[in-house]
């Protein structure tokens, strides 16, 4: 623990140990990381959308330059796939990951403020705000 840092509550944030603060922090910062991982995922998704259009319209090409054999290919093994070994589509990895793994830490997280912190959001956050305004009022 740094100097001036106890396990005792912070008579400022209603009673809140500096460990649950900290707790409440790592859940908070675990969410936002699963947060961004989502907004990665709909990159993905999105990307994948622009590829397949663009090799649609390389189908479209090849028939008409006399390549059916190859427009074929396209057509039927390339364009109608999944993006992960058991033919799931970029939306549906979208979709499992935001019904799963996102939705349930959003909960638990939730339910850890609730209990905590009565609610709170970025406890951790006022708490250094509050240290920085006191320390530049000093």
């Amino acid at each position: 623990m740094a100097t001036g840092e106890t396990n005792g509550p912070d008579p400022g944030d209603d009673g809140i140990t500096d460990r649950e603060c900290e707790a409440l922090h790592e859940v908070e910062l675990g969410l936002e990381w699963l947060q961004r991982a989502q907004g990665h995922l709909l990159q993905f998704h999105h990307a994948t959308g622009h590829a397949m259009d663009h090799l649609r319209a390389a189908e479209e090409i090849l028939r008409e330059c006399g390549h059916a054999d190859l427009a074929d290919d396209l057509r039927d093994r390339h364009l109608p796939r999944g993006v992960t070994e058991e033919d799931r589509w970029s939306y549906a990895v979208v979709e499992g990951f935001k019904d799963g793994v996102l939705d349930d830490v959003s909960t638990f997280e939730g339910r850890a403020r609730d209990r905590i912190a009565d609610g709170r959001r970025h406890v951790a956050e006022r708490r250094q705000e509050r240290e920085w305004r006191d320390r530049a009022r000093d």
